[in-house]
């Protein structure tokens, strides 16, 4: 067996634990006491570090699941760091015991989850009238596959499935000259318009939008597609904090949908 034919293997085998459900339960139960701060004090030196050296916005630093390394969720996303916080690592980890299993994706799954019931309120919803699944879509008007997904909205909700969109400007919230960009402004109109759902109807369909100004959390939103993974729209995060990047025809998602219901 050659090394080449070991490494292809290897990289197989981690490619498929993303596979595995977000919120299961870590196969690898490493208990993390080596070189970590025991103090939450400490921590916060961690944190105070990288913040001073990088110009992170960091939400928490925590033990991760590996012995001398600690757990950064920032504004950019997860990353790992030494006790001290000397040290920076951004990838994924895996618990590898009697089978493979996505450390890092279980730790945004839990932030996604909270950041779904922080912006329930400001999310524009069209819901199935039999509702059987709810899936929280980052979105945006100029994204090709955001619009074919809303044309599909009536099969959507038709299967069951309601749709729960948060904004997510792909230009980013301002241009170079430190202005608000035209995607998030497009954006924030929608959201503060008297009618939502059909603003955003009509904006997909390439109608000009109106423009509005109000307090809408469209920054706190695409800021939070940033820090749980999200690099493109449409992202779709289901309710244990699971997420499918990219489009998924309505019969592909319900499958989906189905599959993760019952455990499969």
């Amino acid at each position: 067996m050659t090394m080449k034919f070991l490494l292809l293997a290897a990289f197989i085998v981690l490619s498929l634990s993303n596979s595995v459900s977000a919120n299961a339960q870590p196969t690898t139960t490493v208990e993390n006491s080596v070189m970590l701060p025991a103090k939450s004090t400490e921590f916060d030196l961690v944190k105070a570090n990288l913040t001073k050296k990088l110009g992170f916005n960091i939400a928490s630093v925590k033990a991760s699941p590996m012995a001398g390394v600690v757990e950064v969720i920032t504004d950019q996303g997860l990353f790992y760091a030494s006790a001290d916080g000397s040290f920076l690592l951004h990838g994924k980890m895996y618990g590898i015991s009697d089978s493979v299993s996505n450390l890092t994706e279980e730790s945004l799954a839990q932030v996604r989850i909270e950041g779904m019931a922080k912006f329930s309120d400001d999310m524009i919803v069209y819901p199935a009238k039999n509702e059987k699944h709810v899936v929280t879509v980052f979105t945006d008007i100029t994204c090709g596959y955001c619009r074919k997904m809303h044309e599909q909205m009536d099969d959507y909700n038709d299967k069951g499935i309601t749709v729960r969109y948060l904004a997510y400007p792909r230009s980013g919230v301002k241009d170079r000259l430190g202005r608000y960009s035209q995607g998030f402004k497009d954006l924030r109109s929608i959201w503060c318009h008297e009618d939502p759902q059909q603003a955003l109807t009509k904006a997909k369909s390439g109608s000009n939008v109106a423009a509005r100004v109000c307090d809408k959390p469209i920054e706190d939103e695409f800021n939070f597609g940033r820090q749980v993974g999200v690099t493109g729209t449409p992202a779709i995060m289901l309710t244990d904090g699971m997420m499918v990047p990219g489009y998924q025809d309505p019969d592909k998602l319900l499958q989906l949908l189905d599959t993760v219901q019952q455990g499969g």
